[in-house]
């Protein structure tokens, strides 16, 4: 644990438990992204450790978190009731951590992403939504698409961080028109060549690395909607 970081325990409430997280954030702060992790990975998954981390170089402050299944040391995730009650409880610790006036984002890899996105779309409260590769549906089930809840959150300012390759997204022109319906408080912002990890093959990099390397864009797409 970095000195920069604080550990935390959040109660999810209705009977549910409390999860971990880790707030980083330094004197200065402009806004907080609120960060959760996918179906497969915690919180403390170098990927989204090297996020956080670029993000607090840039002056924006993170709170990431487990999900309750996680924090059981359960394998599958969280239904979305769960989950959305889980996302609530943490925007609420970051709202409470946050300067006057500091927006608070909600972001999250994969499964994280999508439960954010329901959460917003259910009433939860949010600057916006940054999404590190959208589930559109289960690889090669495009028809299965995971986009019922998107007409709820126009308007909502959007990031889509994508890779070309990710089988989630594929064919692209899927999310490409899932986003062209949200314009123009969506934006979709396509990493050529990369995977669901943001892996690209040939040039291999370190998960913290691969997932610091996103953190510009990221902080570039806070800053114009501030």
């Amino acid at each position: 644990m970095s000195d920069d970081e604080r550990p935390l325990s959040i109660d999810v409430g209705d009977g549910i438990g409390e999860v971990p997280a880790v707030l980083r954030r330094r004197d200065g702060a402009t806004a907080t992204v609120v960060v959760a992790h996918g179906a497969g990975a915690g919180k403390d998954h170098p990927f989204l450790t090297g996020f956080c981390r670029a993000l607090d170089d840039l002056d924006v402050a993170t709170l990431r978190f487990d999900f309750p299944y996680r924090a059981a040391g359960r394998r599958f995730p969280d239904r979305p009731p769960v989950a959305i009650a889980a996302w609530r409880a943490v925007m609420d610790v970051a709202r409470r951590a946050a300067g006057d006036g500091e927006p608070v984002w909600a972001s999250g890899k994969s499964f994280g992403g999508r439960m954010a996105s329901m959460a917003v779309a259910d009433g939860m409260d949010a600057a916006g939504l940054v999404f590190l590769g959208y589930p559109l549906h289960p690889p090669g089930r495009p028809e299965k698409s995971r986009d019922e809840h998107f007409p709820q959150l126009a308007g909502v300012p959007m990031l889509f961080l994508q890779g070309r390759n990710d089988p989630f997204a594929i064919p692209n022109e899927q999310l490409d028109r899932l986003v062209a319906d949200l314009a123009p408080s969506a934006v979709l912002d396509w990493i050529d060549g990369a995977n669901h990890s943001f892996e690209v093959k040939g040039a291999k990099r370190p998960a913290a690395e691969i997932g610091a390397g996103l953190a510009p864009r990221v902080a570039a797409f806070l800053a114009a909607h501030t």
